[in-house]
């Protein structure tokens, strides 16, 4: 049996998209496309989130949302912690995604850097290299990444409306 050598970042960008396909049926070489990222890659990773406990090791189809939201609400931000970066343009992120501005206003912005982006802000390293590609790709996926940088980086009321917002889109 290979070795679990921890997480990726990937990985949970992957469940994610699990979850974000709501129950429709799908398989590696659909996360692959839809991720940017390699049918191996996509095979790897559940296998890590398998030992990781987060996905059904057999199955591997099946999401242990419960295992994956206490991840997200207490260990996100020591795992894969970021510190904002220089101003970019981008795609709002964080406390600056379109849900989160619906609550809170802010001085400085959050983006992911994308030539393409309108947006400027301080640039948050996303949790992999395609991962605004896929979010661009689909809503529910960049709503729930834009969460997850909240708790990476915001501030605890936010992280309190991040975490709720997530529960409703996980659980």
């Amino acid at each position: 049996m290979r070795l679990h050598n921890g997480m990726r970042p990937q990985d949970i960008v992957v469940l994610l998209k699990i979850i974000a396909k709501e129950g429709n049926n799908w398989h590696n070489k659909n996360l692959s496309e839809e991720l940017f990222i390699s049918a191996s890659e996509v095979s790897e990773s559940l296998r890590r989130s398998g030992i990781a406990g987060l996905i059904d090791k057999e199955k591997k189809k099946k999401v242990f949302r419960q295992s994956l939201m206490e991840f997200l609400q207490h260990g996100i931000r020591f795992v894969f912690p970021v510190l904002p970066g220089t101003l970019v343009n981008g795609i709002p992120t964080a406390h600056s995604h379109p849900f989160m501005r619906t609550h809170f206003s802010s001085e400085s912005d959050y983006v992911w850097p994308d030539s393409r982006g309108y947006d400027r802000g301080l640039s948050i390293e996303p949790l992999y290299k395609n991962q605004v590609k896929a979010a661009k790709l689909d809503a529910n996926l960049y709503k729930m990444l834009a969460l997850v940088d909240v708790i990476r980086v915001g501030r605890v009321r936010e992280t309190i409306v991040a975490v709720d917002e997530l529960k409703k889109m996980i659980l």
